[in-house]
Parts: structure tokens; sequence; C-alpha cells
């Protein structure tokens, strides 16, 4: 997929045996309101994970609670045997309702989240496990000797974590490999900062989540470079991150197919070192 639009983001490689292009898909969006139930169009859904194969996007990250289990349930009817995909899921959260997310990192809840990805994603094993939440109730070694067993067990070959500190990946990688590291950051929020440095140090893939910033981005800061681009604010921010470090992975989410192309295309915006260096002091205290 060398000449598609995501590949023009460049690529990365996952543990050293997984190269993927940096620009990738979170199916958190192709499920109902709240991250809860099956979305208002199924269809849409569908064409949209089809139309990330089309624009050469071959990292797509979803979790077992999205939906819960929709979004994993919709990947595998759209793209199933996944050539040349790498399908990243994530345990350790629970669902009780819409935007209501209680974390469970027992071991008994993530061998059973597991197992039951292994079944709606119909694969044997997962290339990407990655766990959502350390819980603040289960011992952290406790967590990950499950997780490690399980890893041995073939159950998936890597492994990453999200909405850590620099200080829990020192301690989790006492017990596993870490490939992939999942937290919040974009061009306004980055108090993850030393996290993304501790990535390019370790040779782990930084997956930013709420990537685009929302409705917290300061367009007035961004328009103007965005007109030099002919692009909008938002590409401008995804193609911010794509610049900022060669280990950054962005998954901007979405249920149309014509906003997917639109995050897409920030892949082959390449910024200069001047508005580099202008979008950079937008995210500084």
């Amino acid at each position: 997929m060398s000449n598609t639009i995501a590949a023009k983001g460049g690529t990365f490689t996952i543990g050293n045996d997984i190269t993927v292009n940096r620009m990738g898909y979170g199916a958190m969006r192709i499920t109902g309101d709240g991250v809860w139930g099956p979305p208002a169009s199924h269809d849409e859904s569908i064409a949209v994970l089809k139309k990330c194969v089309d624009l050469g996007i071959d990292f797509i990250d979803t979790a077992d609670s999205y939906g819960p289990f929709v979004s994993e349930e919709l990947i595998r009817e759209a793209l199933h045997p996944y050539d040349g995909l790498l399908i990243a899921t994530k345990g350790g959260l629970e669902r009780q309702g819409p935007n209501k997310w209680p974390i469970n990192a027992t071991p008994k809840h993530l061998e059973i989240a597991l197992k039951g990805s292994l079944l709606r994603l119909d694969v044997e094993q997962i290339d990407l496990y990655q766990l959502h939440r350390f819980d603040p109730d289960v011992p952290k070694a406790e967590t990950l000797g499950k997780l490690k067993e399980l890893q041995d067990e073939g159950l998936f070959k890597h492994f990453g974590v999200s909405e850590v500190s620099v200080e829990d990946l020192e301690e989790a990688s006492q017990h596993m490999t870490i490939t992939t590291v999942q937290n919040m950051y974009n061009l306004q929020e980055r108090k993850h900062e030393p996290v993304l440095q501790w990535c390019e140090q370790n040779g782990a893939a930084f997956i930013p989540w709420y990537p685009l910033a929302a409705n917290k981005l300061e367009k007035e800061k961004v328009q103007p470079i965005a007109d030099r681009y002919d692009a909008s604010v938002y590409q401008i921010a995804l193609a911010w991150l794509l610049h900022h470090s060669d280990c950054i992975l962005p998954i901007p989410g979405t249920s149309s197919v014509a906003h997917l192309v639109d995050n897409i295309k920030a892949a082959a915006i390449q910024l200069s070192d001047e508005d580099m260096a202008q979008l950079d002091a937008i995210g500084k205290p």
C-alpha cells in the first residue's frame, strides 16, 4: 500500500516485526451514542471500515468495550480475514451504559475479555492486545502476571498499555515488553510528553487518543497555517502529530466515510519548520 494516501505519513514497525502505516483508524465511533449499542447506520460503519483499506490504513484500533462488542463484530464482518491488517484491541473496562466505563483489570476479567475478543474477531491470536487501564484495586504485578501468562499461551503477540505514566511503564516493563502506549495527547494537550519521550527511547509506538482535541482546539491559532495548505485545522492537527515524533501513530475515529477521507489527507501535508515551531508553541504552558 505504498502508493496510498495513508502511506504518505510514513511507517512504523511494532515489536520489530509488524510494519504499518502510521496513520491509523480508531474504531470507537462506529458504535451508538455514548459508545453504546449499534451504530445509527450499520451500512455506513461497514463502508468506513472498507474505505480504511482503500486509503491504505492497515492499523485499526478497537476494544471489547466499544459497544460493548459492537466495534469488534463490525470489524470482523467488514474486514475478516484481515489480510495485511493489524487489528489491535483492548481489555480492562466494563460497560454499564452509555458513557459509563468502570475499570476491571482483575485476572479473571481480562482472561474472559481476551478470549471474547478472539471469538468476535475470529482469530487464534491477537497481534496487539492493550490494557485499557491499570486497576487501582488490583496490584499491577497481578494484572501483568496474568497477561504475561495469556501471552505465553499464544493468545496475543504484542502488548500495549493505555493512560500510564513513565513510572507505570518502568514497572510494567519488568513483567512484559511494552510495544505500544496509548495516552490522551494532541496539539493542545501534551502533559504526556515524558511518556512520548519514553516511547522514543524504548522503541515503542505512541498512540494518541483524542488526537484532534475536538472542542478544545484553539482554532484561531491554527487557521492561518491551515489556510496556507488549503487544509482544515483538524488536518493540520493530525499532520502536526505525524511531524512531532516518528513514533506517533494517530488513530482519528469517525463514523463517516467523508470525514475519514478528510482525516487521512493529513498524511500528505508536509509542514515546514516554521509552521511546526508555531504549532509547537500552541500547546506549551
